[in-house]
Formats: structure tokens, C-alpha cells, sequence
């Protein structure tokens, strides 16, 4: 919606002509508050909320946390006008209600009337009475004046665009002339995509299945693994998924498993795997790997990696350990290939995680920086003599792909930059940035660097 616009009360829009029950709504708040109190990822606190409601409301429930951080710049900007104290760190789950409410008034076809009062009860169950005044009060002012303030609000940068300001400022400065395709991809929903277990079957054949099941596809033109269903739908319904048949994951994910250039015999390092995709991609696509190793610095999140790798039927040995330090983990024997997915800002995947509008700060994007230059200088001498890094980051910041690398092989006199002679993204220095909606693929840069003999 443009920040001029009345809300649209558009047949499409998710909650039209039914009142949703308090529950969904109180999951939703109870979400995005762990988001605004406690730094957490919505990708980490939305389903253990979602296991709590009956299946019927798990849609909705989903649709309010997702649709308030990815317009949450512009309803913070809302809050900011009409309280004088924020809410945010003291009471975060009422805040999280505010901006649920005003995204059901703004974009979705829920009764303003209905909006309001299921709101103000989801409020008073988390917090008590002492929350209910306050919150029905400034949603029907936004209700009440919701022209008018998206009138003088309609020349702000983050109420316009619904973005942080510093973010904007680097997406203009970095992509001068597509700043505004990335904003636009940013506040739309992602594609749900799909890989392809290349141990148990063909893309074509797995399309079949789709077609017969009557799942509406679309074969991926840059990733040979790769499907599109442009409606969505629940992975774990679909045809043989709790087989290991397919996986979600982005096709912008899946060139990593190319550009490793895989073969019999070979040793991998998967430097930074969790979750695991590209590591099970590239174990589905060459089972004759001599040796693979996976690492992580975290320990938790190997839980995640085993659990997809048992899904699939594939194996590696997992260590918990820092790829900036290999003296803590690393036995002394080199590697043909180490894929890198390093650490970034995850700025190419905004559509697919909206809270980083909310959680990222400017000065992270050097942090991260910093980071991805450790871990390269650190990883390089595990390379063998003619073994290949893949570098990639779902960053669409100069800074964390062109620059990174650039800077890396200046003062890395063995390393070369292959040319990446591929159908996809555009050219970045040393290596290819794909910008978030590209063929519908999320924001990537990759490099890839060999080691001189």
C-alpha cells in the first residue's frame, strides 16, 4: 500500500469477512513481542507459538506477526506520533499488539470494528487492564484520523517504504538505480521454493507428482534443483516430503552446490551450515564425497542440521566450533572445497525475515564485515593447493560481497577470483549479486576463489 493510499479493502486480503478468534491473535503478539524484547528471530519464536493454536488459525496467526514487522517501520512511525513514552522495552508485547492492530486496519479486510475490540482482548488476557485503555485508545485514533496521517506522514522515508532510514540510505547509496525494486521486494511475501533430492529422483519427475497431486509449479530457470509454487501451500503435505523427496529452500540457496563444482572423491568443508541446506544440496547432488565436515559455532543449531540431514538419509561429521579459530577443531588435513556462508547482514532475505527491519542497526553492518574478513583469512590456509572457496552471503550490501572480496584477494597473493560464467544475477566486482525478487530468488552475492598451486 502507498503511504497516499486509504486502506484497500481488496477480496485477496487474508481475514476477509470472518472474525478470527482472540487466540491467534494473542499467539501473534506473544511473537512479535520476544521480537521487540528480546532480539529474537520470528523465524525462532512464531512456531512455538503456532504449536499451541488449532491448525485453522495457524494461517492468520501467521499472517499478523509476519504482515506487522514486515510494515513495522511504518506503524513504529505511527506509535512515535501518538505516545508520548514508547513501549517497546517496558512492555513489549503491548507494543507488539499495536502494531498487530494497525496492520489489520491497514492492510488487511478484518472489520476496523472486529480489529479493534479482538485486539484490546488479546491485550487485556497477556497484560490486564492496565494495557486496555491505552491500546484501544490509540488504535481508534489511527482508525479515527488514518487519512490524515498518512497524509503527514506521506514524504517520510521509513512511513513511505516501510524500511529503517540508515537502510535506505545504504540501499540508495549501493544500488543508486534499484533501490526502489529492492524496498518493493522487501515488503512483499516470498515464494515458497523447493529443492529437489537429486538422490531420489529428477526435478521433472517430482513435477509430475505435483501436477497429478493438481500443485500448481513452476520450473526454476537458474537452479537445476529448483521449483516455484506461486500459491504457497504447507511443506510438510506435500508429496513424499517426510521421505526426503524435496526440501524448502530458496533457489538463490541452491547455486552454492554449482559453484562448489562438486566431484568423486573430493573433501568439503561447510564452514558456517546452519540450518544445513546448502550442506544436504550438496551431499544429494555428489554422493561420492571422500570426506565432509561440517561446522558451527553454535551448538544448538547443529540440532537443526541433524535433524535435516536424518529427514534425507545423509551424513557428515558435524563439529561445534568458531571457523575463525580452525586450531580448536581442525586435525591438520586440507580441503578441496570449503563453502563459506558467512555471517552478514541478511539483507537479501528481508522478505523472508521482515523482524531484521526491526532488530538491524547500521552498525552491524560493519560488525558483520569484520567478521567475514576473519573467517576468510582464517579458512584459506585449510584450502589444499587448487582447492576452491565459495564465498556467499545473502547480503545485498557492497560492503559484505564486492568490497569483502576484493579487499581479500589483495592481500591474499594466492588467491584468484574465478570468473563466475553463469545466467544469473549481474556482475559485482569479483564475483555476482543477485538482488532479492531476480528471477524470484532472494538477494545473494557470490564469489569464488581458487588456490593458486
Amino acid at each position: 500500500m502507498n503511504a497516499s493510499e486509504p486502506p484497500s479493502p481488496s477480496s485477496g486480503k487474508p481475514g476477509a469477512g470472518r472474525y478470527a478468534p482472540a487466540s491467534a491473535r494473542i499467539a501473534a503478539i506473544r511473537a512479535v513481542g520476544r521480537v521487540l524484547g528480546a532480539g529474537a528471530s520470528l523465524s525462532a519464536a512464531l512456531p512455538r507459538e503456532l504449536a499451541k493454536l488449532p491448525p485453522a488459525e495457524r494461517g492468520l496467526a501467521s499472517e499478523l506477526a509476519f504482515g506487522a514487522l514486515r510494515m513495522g517501520p511504518r506503524y513504529e512511525r505511527l506509535i512515535a506520533e501518538l505516545m508520548k513514552r514508547p513501549l517497546r522495552q517496558r512492555a513489549p508485547e503491548v507494543h507488539a499488539a499495536l502494531l498487530i492492530g494497525m496492520h489489520q486496519l491497514f492492510e488487511t479486510r478484518v472489520p476496523p470494528h472486529a480489529a479493534i475490540a479482538e485486539t484490546v482482548e488479546a491485550v487485556r488476557a497477556l497484560e490486564g487492564e492496565w494495557a486496555v485503555g491505552l491500546a484501544n485508545a490509540v488504535l481508534r485514533r489511527v482508525q479515527r484520523d488514518g487519512d490524515a496521517l498518512r497524509a503527514r506522514f506521506a514524504h517520510d522515508p521509513e512511513f513511505a517504504h516501510a524500511h529503517p532510514r540508515w537502510l535506505l540510505e545504504v540501499f540508495q547509496h549501493d544500488w543508486p538505480a534499484d533501490w526502489p525494486a529492492l524496498v518493493e521486494a522487501g515488503n512483499a511475501r516470498a515464494p515458497l521454493a523447493l529443492r529437489v533430492n537429486a538422490r531420489r529422483g529428477s526435478r521433472a519427475a517430482y513435477a509430475a507428482r505435483l501436477t497429478e497431486a493438481g500443485i500448481a509449479h513452476e520450473l526454476h530457470p537458474c537452479a537445476r534443483d529448483a521449483l516455484l509454487l506461486p500459491d504457497g501451500g504447507e511443506p510438510t503435505a506435500l508429496p513424499g516430503f517426510a521421505e526426503g523427496d524435496v526440501s524448502v529452500q530458496d533457489a538463490a540457496a541452491q547455486l552454492a552446490a554449482d559453484l562448489l563444482d562438486l566431484g568423486p572423491g573430493l573433501s568439503l568443508l561447510d564452514a558456517c551450515t546452519a540450518p544445513g541446506g546448502k550442506l544436504a544440496h550438496a551431499l544429494e547432488r555428489e554422493p561420492g564425497l571422500a570426506r565432509v565436515v561440517a561446522l558451527d559455532a553454535d551448538p544448538s543449531r547443529l540440532t537443526r542440521v541433524t535433524e535435516n540431514l536424518t529427514r534425507l538419509a545423509l551424513s557428515a561429521t558435524l563439529i561445534a566450533g568458531d571457523a575463525g579459530d580452525p586450531a580448536g577443531w581442525w586435525d591438520g588435513r586440507p580441503f578441496d572445497r570449503i563453502l563459506l556462508d558467512a555471517p552478514c547482514s541478511a539483507t537479501g532475505i528481508i522478505r523472508r525475515h521482515p523482524d531484521i527491519k526491526l532488530l538491524r542497526r547500521a552498525k552491524d553492518l560493519d560488525a558483520a564485515a569484520v567478521t567475514q574478513a576473519r573467517l576468510l583469512d582464517a579458512l584459506w590456509p585449510l584450502l589444499a593447493p587448487g582447492g576452491r572457496l565459495v564465498y556467499a552471503t545473502c547480503s545485498v550490501v557492497e560492503r559484505e560481497g564486492a568490497r569483502q572480496i576484493a579487499r581479500f584477494v589483495t592481500r591474499t597473493p594466492d588467491a584468484l577470483a574465478l570468473p563466475l560464467a553463469v545466467p544469473w544475477g549481474r556482475v559485482s566486482g569479483f564475483g555476482r549479486q543477485i538482488l532479492p525478487g531476480d528471477a524470484g530468488m532472494d538477494g545473494f552475492f557470490y564469489a569464488a576463489l581458487l588456490k593458486r598451486a
